[in-house]
């Protein structure tokens, strides 16, 4: 029952009200067995009204139905409206490939309404992921962003307390410099529901995609990752070159010249393999290896968005393709002795 004791086992019920303020009376509706027509507006409603032998109305402005009320000649019930909240979801979209994103992040923008939507990872999908959802393009480019951070957060927050199922898609994870933080921060403090869907972060997904390991037995035991939008100290250098784990850098193509001078400086073996794996995980991914001496030359042949590996794991995948090598020209030579 919704209220009132009526049986409405198998009654056509006409519904009307947005459908924020109405989606927990259609559940419970549709618990009790009715068959449900939906109508968000006035017209909508008088349009199904003879369909109907029921009229339910559930919204924040019931007057907006007033001609309906009029026109009705079945019994009418007010049901109450849920609250005009809705919710934020930041939402990891993974390292690009879009079968790389989670489930739960795909449910999630299948039932967006308003998706925020960085350039890096899965964006261009938005049209089959999210078909229902209004995209807003809040992309970031180094030196240009079509929205500043307090815009994003103030806009999603808008959207929100309107009632709008929100979601906050980034690259990789939104809490690996993706500012996810700020974000739910702000959302706490304007009291919207806000919820994290964690995404694969490129630091790992992108190396591993061009068959870097991060870490290796044997090679060594930690990785450290940094942002190239963050210049480090000399302090930092020096202690960082001395730890002999991998260093992964995102977003460093622009800064890649001072970072390998500065790791030069504080005296990094200049022979360090090092990689630079380009659109990771995609059907356009690139990779070039080289020297720390040399992968500042070496980075001018890619583009963003790439990630920088600093690190003796760099040179796995070419060793193990040369010990493959090997053993083809030695299985070669065997059988020409052979025969």
């Amino acid at each position: 029952m919704i209220g009132i004791d009526l049986e409405l086992s198998s009654c056509v019920v006409l519904l009307a009200g947005d459908k924020s303020a109405s989606e927990t009376t259609a559940e419970r509706l549709r618990a009790e067995g009715c068959e449900l027509l939906l109508a968000q507006d006035a017209p909508q409603a008088m349009a199904y009204l003879e369909q109907a032998g029921l009229l339910v109305i559930c919204d924040h402005d019931p007057q907006r139905f007033d001609p309906v009320l009029a026109a009705a000649k079945i019994p009418v019930l007010h049901a109450t409206p849920a609250e005009n909240t809705g919710s934020i979801t930041l939402l990891g979209g993974g390292p690009g490939a879009l079968d790389l994103m989670t489930l739960r992040g795909v449910r999630a923008l299948a039932e967006a309404q308003v998706v925020f939507a960085d350039r890096l990872g899965p964006s261009e999908h938005l049209a089959l992921l999210a078909p229902q959802a209004k995209i807003v393009d809040a992309g970031k480019l180094p030196g240009h962003h079509k929205l500043t951070q307090r815009q994003i957060e103030a806009q999603m927050i808008q959207a929100a307390r309107d009632g709008a199922k929100v979601v906050r898609l980034k690259g990789g994870d939104p809490f690996v410099f993706g500012r996810g933080f700020e974000e739910v921060a702000a959302a706490t403090a304007a009291n919207i529901p806000v919820h994290v869907i964690p995404g694969l972060s490129s630091c790992i997904t992108v190396p591993s995609a061009a068959g870097i390991p991060v870490t290796a037995r044997g090679v060594n035991t930690m990785f450290t990752v940094l942002s190239g939008h963050d210049p480090l100290g000399e302090h930092q250098l020096k202690h960082l070159a001395q730890l002999g784990g991998t260093i992964v850098i995102l977003m460093g193509m622009g800064t890649i010249e001072a970072t390998v001078a500065g790791l030069l400086r504080v005296g990094m073996s200049r022979d360090m393999p090092c990689a630079i794996v380009q659109s990771g995980t995609t059907e356009v991914q690139s990779t070039s290896h080289a020297p720390l001496w040399d992968l500042a030359a070496a980075a001018r042949a890619h583009s963003n968005p790439a990630v920088i590996v600093i690190g003796e794991v760099a040179a796995l995948p070419q060793s193990l393709l040369a010990q493959a090598s090997g053993a083809s020209a030695g299985a070669e030579a065997l059988l020409e002795a052979a025969s």
